[in-house]
């Protein structure tokens, strides 16, 4: 995570907003993500109106060409997240039945079901939104995500490396080593950096993270402590020379 705001540091000027999201509320969605492999889901979250963004961490990383009122919820952290949906890539974005009625309204808050932000996933395919994604999002008051899991075995949802679009990888140690060739050959594949094992037994080579707002522009994504003072915090101000 440290890793990462470092990288939304750097290509700050490539975004017009910004959204802070916790570390742990992160951690919750990547532990859900892998749970639910090689399912996509689909999260509802909610900013909490009494956390606005840190001013001397809004500052930190606005950019020049920065914009207020993009979308609802901005200038606040998010607080809370709920698991609505699970299914392919072309069903995880319905809202089942039961988050239509009044069935769980005291657990997903007053707007029953209408979160502020959403975030899906992509298992074995990267963080880039597709056209479904695109046409999804033109409901979203907030913004989307997109959490992309690069897994293996592949089984039938085999990786491609050349879809068009900006990644941003989650650790300095899941980047790809460079490579002479543009079309990685499959036993260089097979050597791949293992992040981990989920409970499917898939094991985890990469985490993406974007978000953006339903007119296509990109949001920069801060990962922040309790307090919201982004991860690396320290080592982040460090590295700005006088």
């Amino acid at each position: 995570m440290v890793s990462y705001n470092h990288e939304s540091f750097q290509s700050r000027e490539s975004y017009t907003a910004q959204i802070h999201l916790p570390g742990h509320v992160f951690q919750e969605l990547v532990w859900w993500a892998l749970q639910a492999l090689p399912d996509e889901i689909l999260v509802g979250m909610d900013v909490d109106g009494n956390a606005p963004h840190l001013p001397e961490v809004e500052h930190f990383f606005k950019s020049t060409e920065h914009t207020e009122g993009l979308f609802q919820g901005q200038g606040f952290r998010i607080s809370e997240a709920h698991i609505v949906n699970r299914g392919n890539s072309y069903s995880v974005h319905h809202l089942p039945e039961d988050w239509t009625d009044d069935m769980f309204s005291t657990t997903r808050g007053s707007r029953a079901g209408r979160f502020t932000h959403w975030l899906h996933t992509h298992p074995n395919a990267p963080a880039i939104p597709s056209h479904a994604d695109a046409d999804a999002a033109q409901e979203t008051p907030g913004v989307d995500m997109i959490l992309g899991l690069r897994f293996s075995p592949e089984g039938p949802l085999p990786w491609f490396d050349d879809v068009e679009g900006v990644r941003r990888r989650v650790g300095a140690e899941a980047k790809p080593k460079p490579t002479k060739s543009k079309r990685r050959s499959f036993f260089s594949r097979q050597n791949l950096t293992v992040l981990g094992v989920a409970p499917s037994g898939h094991k985890i080579h990469e985490i993406q993270l974007i978000a953006f707002r339903k007119n296509g522009l990109g949001i920069n994504v801060i990962l922040v402590d309790e307090e919201g003072y982004p991860l690396g915090w320290d080592e982040l101000q460090s590295s700005i020379k006088p």
